[in-house]
């Protein structure tokens, strides 16, 4: 039956509700996208990963160390932290745990000791939302802070890194993630907010990028796209499809990501071309 004859028409269209993550999951894989966000109950997933662990250690230390009294953010202080936060899944034994715990803590008090403490962010884990003709979608900003730029006071979106992936301009300007958290966090705070940056912790390193109104609505109509080719594969997978038609709507993206999957074990696909990782060997990895 149509709209008109169910008596809908002039009603609302369904949004696409969704984060960052959810859009490019879909992007990267849509196998891996239906068996985290689609089945239930959901495939069993591999062994927690040793850089994930580190890596939600050191941003809840900087959370924490951020919410204190200006006076006690020291480099001290934000050692302590990342030794209250540390999470020790996925490592290979207690040495190897340990000596990452300590090249963390190092992080985050060399990044703590180049931080003006008497500049107070708008927002700590900040979660901002936004809603277009296609998506509602909402996300958790790292920190959001509130500058003079330019003569004007603007927001601008930072991310925590740890990885040991050397980062460059593109990775700040193409990320979608980023351009959509500044569309939403002016939407939401109503103040302009165009710089988006990096702090990679390993090397002290910060990438920037200024984007225009055009790149985020560019940034916003491939979110929009995405939303709608993942939104039209939910739809058929909650109707009801063939075994045969699972793959088809849901196909195995093959790449070097699949080392990293946490389903793996029910990807022969990918298992077969690039067996698992070692959930470790990224702390270990140069």
């Amino acid at each position: 039956m149509t709209a008109e004859q169910l008596g809908l028409e002039g009603m609302p269209k369904r949004l696409f509700v969704c984060t960052p993550t959810r859009l490019m999951t879909w992007l990267d894989c849509p196998r891996r996208y239906r068996f985290t966000y689609l089945e239930r109950p959901a495939p069993q997933k591999g062994p927690p990963w040793a850089h994930n662990s580190m890596g939600a250690s050191v941003h809840t230390a900087l959370a924490g160390w951020y919410r204190l009294p200006p006076a006690e953010r020291t480099p001290a202080r934000a050692g302590e932290l990342l030794d209250q936060a540390w999470l020790s899944d996925g490592f290979r034994d207690e040495e190897q745990a340990a000596e990452a715990r300590a090249r963390a803590r190092a992080m985050v008090q060399r990044y703590a000791a180049g931080v003006d403490t008497t500049e107070e962010p708008v927002g700590i884990e900040r979660t901002v939302a936004m809603r277009t003709e296609v998506l509602a979608l909402s996300g958790r900003i790292d920190r959001l802070d509130l500058r003079e730029v330019d003569g004007s006071q603007q927001l601008v979106v930072v991310d925590y890194k740890t990885g040991r992936h050397v980062l460059t301009t593109a990775d700040a300007r193409s990320s979608l993630a980023l351009a959509v958290y500044a569309a939403a966090a002016a939407r939401v705070l109503r103040k302009p907010c165009v710089r988006v940056e990096l702090h990679h912790l390993p090397t002290g390193e910060i990438i920037a990028h200024d984007h225009t109104p055009q790149s985020l609505a560019r940034h916003l109509g491939r979110a929009e796209a995405i939303a709608r080719e993942a939104g039209a594969a939910d739809t058929a997978f909650r109707s009801g499809l063939a075994a045969d038609e699972v793959d088809a709507v849901f196909p195995p993206t093959v790449s070097p990501q699949c080392r990293w999957c946490d389903f793996s074990r029910h990807c022969p696909e990918g298992a077969a071309t690039y067996p698992p990782a070692q959930s470790w060997v990224a702390v270990t990895e140069a």
